[in-house]
């Protein structure tokens, strides 16, 4: 049996139940949503069904698993932010949730997230994703973090990208 991007070994999917249609689904969105003012309609009339069999087949495939999630993905650099940041934080394992609901809400943290720490070389257990115009403005970011956090910041540093990965969620090989 074939093996998809994205499936897991609790997802109540096989190849062999994707049907005709939800595999057009997946081909027309596995590079993104149309960008249109209403992108299920768009799928819908390539497909020629109703819109909300396009939605609903969508909300199945979401539901079982298939596709793990719905979502903007921005190229950073293509909109200036050049300077992209993960900052890295050692701060008490009992606040981590707290800690990521507060720094979740910043404006400029586009998504923070746990981490396990690896003593003695690794101590980081929360990390932060900033994004700036310059090294200068997501350290201005980071300080703002660190002031925020006080004295449940025991330490932190900050990554920087050197280069931009690519992105891919589910993708079918064309047929034959």
């Amino acid at each position: 049996m074939q093996s998809l991007a994205g499936l897991t070994d609790q997802t109540p999917f096989s190849i062999n139940s994707f049907d005709p249609i939800d595999r057009k689904i997946v081909e027309l969105t596995q590079e993104g949503l149309p960008l249109t003012p209403q992108p299920y309609h768009a799928i819908a009339d390539q497909i020629g069904i109703p819109v909300s069999v396009v939605k609903q087949r969508m909300q199945n495939m979401l539901d079982s698993g298939v596709i793990r999630r719905i979502g903007a993905v921005p190229n950073h650099y293509k909109l200036g932010y050049t300077a992209n940041g993960m900052s890295v934080w050692d701060v008490p394992d009992y606040m981590v949730t707290d800690i990521g609901q507060i720094i979740g809400q910043l404006a400029f943290v586009s998504h923070c997230y746990r981490r396990p720490r690896h003593l003695p070389d690794w101590p980081y257990n929360f990390f932060v994703m900033v994004h700036g115009r310059s090294r200068e403005e997501v350290q201005e970011k980071v300080d703002q973090i660190a002031a925020t956090l006080g004295p449940y910041d025991r330490g932190h540093t900050v990554l920087y990208s050197t280069a931009i990965l690519k992105k891919t969620g589910l993708r079918l090989r064309k047929q034959e």
